[in-house]
């Protein structure tokens, strides 16, 4: 039966591309590829992976979408005319298409405990995880424990690239542009349905994303997947309301110290397991229960790395909302 509902998911998938494809109207795509998105989301977790389905969940469907619609907030609703390179887009397109499924014929078959994943380190996270750090989420332990050094990178780069946008928005011409007043015509601020709807759930989603944020150890979750929920409950207030009402709520200033702050505290608790005599990002010294420390050590970097993809992410939008409406 699971297979059954996976192939079904496939196929609406593979119809949701085309239509996609064919469609001219942008506001359209950008729901479609919402849909999409959601679509990707529930094959993973057909698949076993819970934590990477919310993670698409909150990325693709949550917070691309919400940027999509603000940069149709900046433009046409209606797509260019195509240009005369048909031939070569199609060849492309097949080309890669080929060596992905290509590539495929390599895969170990699905499932199989032979699979180069499960004979490599992923039994030792299972048997040693309610050893060393007794939380149920073992994607958690991996990823703020046993492999806390590339999170912490997986940080930095994101923190990084908010940088670079920045630097590259405040240099692009038309940087300098402001946003239409309060109250004009922009955004989603005429379209009476999205509004109803965006002012009933986006406290539901700021709710939602606090729950991901805190029950990441015993659930999927975590501060990736929370900060990119808050963010998008976040834009959609300022697509609804006006950009100036959004930086009411979070400031610039507020939001440069939450990327930079989200980061610092994540280094900062490493700095904190060396100064109390353990290794660097080693929890266990942050208590007298080195289960508790672990524990404990865990919370203060998903709440960092929580803090550094919101402030990151509404940055990046606030950037693009200032360059105004384009001709």
């Amino acid at each position: 039966m699971t297979v059954v509902f996976g192939i079904f998911l496939l196929t609406l998938l593979l119809i949701t591309a085309v239509a996609i494809v064919r469609t001219k109207n942008l506001f359209v795509a950008v729901m479609l590829m919402g849909i999409a998105s959601l679509l990707i989301a529930a094959n993973f977790f057909l698949l076993d992976a819970a934590d990477v389905a919310l993670t698409e969940a909150a990325v693709g469907a949550g917070i691309s979408t919400v940027l999509f619609l603000g940069t149709l907030a900046l433009t046409t609703e209606r797509e260019r005319a195509p240009t005369s390179r048909k031939i070569l887009s199609f060849a492309v397109v097949s080309a890669a298409a080929l060596v992905v499924i290509y590539a495929t014929f390599d895969k170990p078959r699905f499932g199989s405990p032979d699979a180069p994943t499960q004979t490599h380190v992923a039994p030792w996270y299972l048997d040693k995880t309610r050893e060393f750090i007794d939380i149920p989420n073992v994607v958690t332990a991996v990823l703020g424990s046993f492999r806390g050094y590339d999170t912490l990178g997986e940080v930095f780069v994101v923190f990084a690239a908010g940088i670079g946008v920045l630097f590259l928005l405040a240099g692009a011409p038309g940087g300098g542009k402001r946003p239409a007043p309060p109250g004009s015509d922009v955004g989603l601020s005429r379209h009476l349905i999205p509004r109803v709807v965006g002012r009933l759930l986006i406290p539901f989603i700021l709710l939602f994303g606090l729950y991901v944020q805190f029950h990441g150890e015993y659930g999927p979750g975590g501060g990736f997947q929370a900060g990119a929920i808050v963010a998008a409950a976040i834009v959609l207030y300022a697509l609804l309301e006006g950009e100036e009402k959004a930086l009411q709520v979070i400031p610039r200033r507020v939001l440069l110290g939450l990327s930079a702050g989200g980061a610092i505290l994540y280094g900062g608790v490493g700095v904190a397991g060396m100064l109390l005599g353990g290794n660097f990002l080693d929890y266990s010294v942050l208590a007298d229960d080195p289960v508790k420390g672990q524990q404990t050590g865990i919370l203060l970097i998903e709440a960092g790395v929580g803090l550094t993809v919101t402030g990151v992410l509404l940055s990046i939008f606030h950037a693009f909302a200032a360059r105004g409406r384009q001709a």
